[in-house]
């Protein structure tokens, strides 16, 4: 994808060293509205001198920033709150690690990428069951009814089933329907690709929709029951020698 000019300004100005930046969000699940916002996520690393002096570091980096019609939103971790959060079962820094919609990397990137698998469990599934509840309740109090949150709603699930069963990372919609064949959901992504972010739904199903969000859930509680990822990380030794390196640069 083309990368306006303003993301690579903001990405070149952060005060510290990136280990790597990515976008995540509603382009990296490919589903992005004409007026949709950019999420930028990454990992900085600070120097040595502002963990251990008496005026340290920032840990997490927030910035929110507009340009025209452009909106920026980056958030960045330090490495060692970031190794932290893969040691928790936590999807979304997977999903940002693992996005191909990549805005700064390192050799060390890589290396993340290719440790981070150890990281990976079956109890990843219980992040996917969370975030899917959540998006489905703001689905169905607002009205009208929008399309994001529901697309949301899918594309996590789908994501979830898809962990569970290969171990691979897959934010993207339409990748992962690529597997699933849903026929709804290329309509609901055409919808929102074509409308505003806050596009309403044209052809509203309430029963249909709930009840595709009940089964996929189950699914997703199936495939978690009969996983053969591992019940808990191989990572942490590997993440505790990569930091140890990486701060030693600083």
């Amino acid at each position: 994808m083309e990368i306006p000019n303003p993301i690579s300004t903001i990405i070149c100005q952060q005060p510290y060293p990136l280990l790597f930046a990515t976008i995540s969000g509603s382009h990296l699940y490919g589903f992005p509205s004409p007026d949709s916002d950019y999420d930028l996520r990454g990992v900085h690393i600070l120097p040595v001198r502002e963990l251990v002096g008496l005026d340290t570091g920032t840990e997490t980096i927030a910035i929110s920033e507009s340009y025209s019609s452009l909106e920026l939103d980056l958030v960045t971790h330090d490495i060692k709150k970031f190794f932290l959060l893969l040691l928790k079962k936590n999807g979304y820094v997977l999903e940002q690690l693992y996005s191909p919609l990549i805005l700064k990397t390192t050799p060390e990137h890589e290396e993340l990428k290719c440790i981070a698998k150890g990281c990976i469990t079956r109890h990843h599934s219980h992040h996917y069951f969370g975030f899917a509840a959540t998006q489905w309740k703001l689905f169905a109090k607002e009205q009208p009814h929008q399309v994001k949150p529901l697309l949301y709603v899918y594309r996590v699930l789908l994501s979830g089933i898809y962990l569970m069963q290969t171990g691979v990372v897959e934010a993207n919609l339409i990748k992962l329907n690529e597997v699933f064949n849903l026929p709804y959901i290329h309509d609901l992504i055409a919808q929102k690709l074509s409308d505003r972010e806050q596009s309403i739904l044209s052809n509203f199903d309430m029963a249909f929709y709930q009840q595709e969000y009940e089964r996929l859930r189950s699914q997703l509680q199936t495939v978690y029951e009969t996983s053969k990822l591992p019940e808990a990380s191989v990572a942490k030794a590997a993440l505790h020698d990569l930091l140890l390196r990486l701060r030693t640069r600083s």
